[in-house]
């Protein structure tokens, strides 16, 4: 670490597989078989082979005892220089751009001159825990001495024991899942199920525009014969969306739905960031520049919604920056439902909540919906939980890029009631 001014972050590009629904192309795939195919895309892409990078964050929010180094040993599969170190890094569905933001800030004041940041997540290789009653047995039977002692454990075995606790996405602080959890929020900010079927079109078809265009070429790395996100449904129309049931709530107030929501998702991303001067040296162009971050949370417990606290953290980041909510060329937010992403737009247009919550004079006000999510959003391109910011940011540095003037703004809402939003500008 130095002492020095504080040196421009550039996002240099990133790249990721497919996603895909889970239990369907990648049912044979590990985190780290997904995120290792991601770094060496990346490598190959920008010709890092060999290269010694300064550091590489990665990360999953559900992964198996045996990926406690997920990063260090994706690194070592990615033709880089065994030379890069690497950490692992988890915060739920804001774990890579927290990643991200973890590399920016050493590189700003000269730790770093070069990192890679991204996550990877896998619902169909879940680890599968069985009851601690179990594990104690096992454990006994470790520490036997003698071949009895080793054996007389086992006595106990019954039935039961044999039954799987699989991992679920549950507030242990409530005993909600994140979808009952945006049932309560949707209902408290008066969000229809036609907004949400609404937002969910508009996902699905900015997606399959987008592919039609050649957007995505240059950001997906082929893996296991597939080319493109399988979710993406180019024939869905609100009359199909209006069929599906509720899945969180299934009383007649439910308006959650499988098509309305993210759904379970394989997948990995990552993003190369680095200084202005590494990126001249190797004759690599800036896309965008990293200007704003901020983290925040709430108190999901008692009276705020579990999945707005990225309104916080916009609001925050806003004020620091100057700018004005409307002051962007694009917006990527991520989809967790299609309520969520409601709920924070109705947040920024009430003059009551920006008031009372965020200590405003006045409401942040509305967007202009055409520029949000515009290469289409997690509701159609999937959601695997860690690789979703380094999506957000690949995404966006190429529209800037493309457009060659403007700002963006990028926010995740997570788990545990946190929120990762940041700003990029083009270069």
């Amino acid at each position: 670490m130095r002492n020095q001014p504080a040196r421009r972050v550039a996002i240099l590009g990133g790249i990721r597989i497919p996603f895909c629904r889970a239990h369907t192309a990648y049912r044979e795939c590990s985190n780290l078989d997904m995120m290792s195919a991601v770094l060496r895309g990346l490598v190959e892409r920008y010709g890092l082979n060999g290269e010694q990078l300064g550091d590489v964050s990665l990360g999953a929010v559900i992964k198996h005892s045996r990926d406690f180094n997920l990063a260090r040993e994706a690194t070592l599969s990615s033709g880089l220089s065994p030379r890069t170190p690497a950490f692992d890094i988890q915060r739920a569905c804001g774990t890579s751009l927290s990643a991200l933001l973890a590399l920016a800030g050493k590189i700003s004041v000269g730790m770093i001159d070069s990192g890679i940041a991204g996550g990877t997540d896998s619902i169909s290789d879940m680890p599968i825990v069985y009851p601690d009653a179990y594990r104690s047995i096992l454990l006994e039977s470790s520490r036997g001495r003698t071949a009895l002692e080793r054996l007389k454990p086992w006595l106990k075995l019954r039935p039961k024991h044999f039954k799987p606790s699989l991992p679920a996405v549950v507030e242990p602080r409530t005993g909600l899942s994140m979808g009952e959890s945006m049932e309560i929020t949707a209902k408290q900010w008066g969000i229809t199920r036609e907004e949400q079927d609404a937002l969910a079109l508009a996902s699905h078809r900015n997606a399959v525009a987008a592919y039609e265009e050649g957007f995505y070429d240059d950001l997906l790395v082929e893996l296991k014969g597939v080319k493109r996100d399988n979710n993406i449904r180019p024939d869905t129309s609100m009359e199909k969306l209006a069929k599906l049931p509720p899945v969180f709530d299934r009383s007649p107030s439910g308006t959650l739905t499988a098509g309305n929501s993210t759904p379970l998702t394989d997948g990995a991303a990552a993003v190369l960031v680095a200084s202005e001067d590494w990126a001249r040296a190797r004759g690599l162009p800036v896309l965008a520049y990293l200007t704003y971050a901020r983290e925040a949370a709430v108190d999901f417990v008692n009276d705020e919604g579990l999945l707005m606290a990225p309104a916080y953290a916009v609001s925050e980041m806003l004020a620091e920056a100057g700018l004005a909510l409307q002051d962007f060329d694009y917006y990527e937010i991520h989809e967790a439902f299609a309520a969520q992403t409601l709920a924070t737009l109705k947040a920024w247009e009430s003059e009551k909540f920006c008031r009372e919550r965020l200590g405003r004079d006045k409401a942040l006000g509305p967007i202009d919906r055409t520029k949000l999510n515009v290469k289409g959003g997690s509701v159609a391109i999937g959601h695997p939980f860690a690789a979703t910011g380094a999506r957000l940011v690949a995404t966006l540095a190429k529209l800037l890029h493309q457009k060659g003037s403007g700002r963006g703004l990028i926010s995740v809402c997570t788990a545990g009631g946190m929120g990762v939003t940041a700003i990029l500008e083009a270069a």
